[in-house]
């Protein structure tokens, strides 16, 4: 099952956000190389700015997808104001099905 982390940022939490990004990102290396990760990018506000977190990953349950969540080291850092998992159907345009 696919689910999509949908992450938001703390106000003002942007050097949090900067300072854990290898982190994050080696994380989802990770997450890649064990085929779980889908995507992923930063939500931004109509400065550019990051204001959060999309990510959709491949989990065999909701709680499998809570704890990929709570690992994520920007969600460790306290950068997420909150999160919410949501089971998602990839109908249009999913590469498994080109």
């Amino acid at each position: 099952m696919i689910f999509l982390l949908i992450c938001k940022d703390k106000p003002g939490h942007i050097q949090t956000r900067i300072d854990t990004r290898p982190e994050h990102v080696a994380y989802l290396n990770r997450l890649n190389d064990e085929g779980k990760l889908k995507f992923a990018g930063p939500m931004l506000d109509t400065a550019g700015q990051a204001t959060g977190s999309l990510v959709a990953v491949e989990a065999a349950s909701r709680a499998e997808a809570e704890g990929i969540a709570t690992d994520d080291p920007y969600s460790k850092a306290g950068l997420f104001e909150s999160v919410v998992v949501q089971q998602w159907n990839w109908t249009f345009n999913n590469p498994e099905n080109a």
